[in-house]
């Protein structure tokens, strides 16, 4: 319980920071506004079409009698945009990376900067940084997207496809998401993909408490275009915490050497960098 609560407050302390930074908030604000209005305008174009794809999909129901065409056609139409939702909530965050990269990694680098008073740099020109981005990014959303048709499936089971299986998506999704907002401070340090998942899996409680609460508000289109720049600057506090730096907390947040259960770590202060 410690852990989710310390993931918590991450993501509360992201916002405060932002709140308190007016102009990178401003900054941060416009590549969610992009991502929202592109991610907008396919949904509107798949709720007008929607049904004509579907027809068009399914030309063997067009001999059966009515009223089964217009049932079965309805319910995928209805199940096509459902999944539309859901993929768009997985991969808003990716997506709105990608799109603003050098925004979050200039709101990233001050993070570091008002914390240890300077920021780590991967030395990799800007090019890089971006191609390496998307196909990490890439990667993190075809997982994502495995996890999110398997649990629509399993959200058809009697009982528990309405109660266990959606919390067990907005932890599913959180997690993602953790990943994708740490790794804009991880890539700065040498973090590759593969080790920023080692991280994040030992220690899944910390990464759950900031993540699975955001997973809720990202539903909110708006919610989610104004709570990204603060989520950065919150991923950005936990993956120094991830990597055992000073994350500028209280005392009782403070890292001392040691995991939730009080077992030190392997280099006493946190997880081992990987380069």
């Amino acid at each position: 319980m410690r852990e989710l609560g310390r993931g918590f407050g991450y993501l509360v302390k992201g916002q405060r920071w932002v709140a308190q930074h007016g102009k990178q908030f401003g900054w941060g604000l416009l590549p969610g506004l992009i991502t929202l209005v592109l991610y907008a305008g396919a949904l509107v174009a798949l709720a007008v079409w929607g049904t004509d794809l579907v027809s068009w999909a399914t030309p063997f129901a067009d001999d059966w009698s009515d009223p089964w065409p217009g049932l079965l056609r309805g319910f995928l139409t209805v199940l096509l945009f459902a999944l539309a939702l859901l993929l768009s909530v997985v991969t808003f965050t990716a997506v709105t990376l990608v799109i603003g990269e050098p925004f979050y990694e200039s709101l990233s680098e001050q993070v570091d900067i008002s914390v240890a008073g300077f920021a780590p740099e991967s030395g990799l020109p800007l090019w890089r940084e971006l191609l390496i981005s998307v196909r990490d990014s890439l990667r993190i959303v075809v997982r994502a997207v495995i996890w999110g048709v398997l649990l629509f499936g399993l959200g058809f089971l009697p009982v528990v496809g309405q109660t266990v299986i959606p919390v067990m998506g907005f932890f599913v999704t959180g997690f993602f998401l953790v990943e994708e907002l740490t790794a804009v401070a991880l890539q700065r340090r040498g973090v590759r993909l593969r080790d920023r998942l080692a991280l994040l899996r030992a220690r899944k409680s910390l990464a759950w408490g900031f993540g699975a609460p955001l997973a809720v508000f990202f539903l909110v289109p708006f919610v989610a275009v104004f709570l990204m720049p603060g989520a950065v600057a919150g991923a950005t506090l936990m993956a120094r915490d991830l990597m055992g730096e000073d994350t500028g907390a209280d005392d009782d947040d403070a890292d001392d050497g040691t995991d939730a259960g009080g077992t030190p770590r392997p280099d006493g202060r946190g997880a081992p960098t990987a380069r």
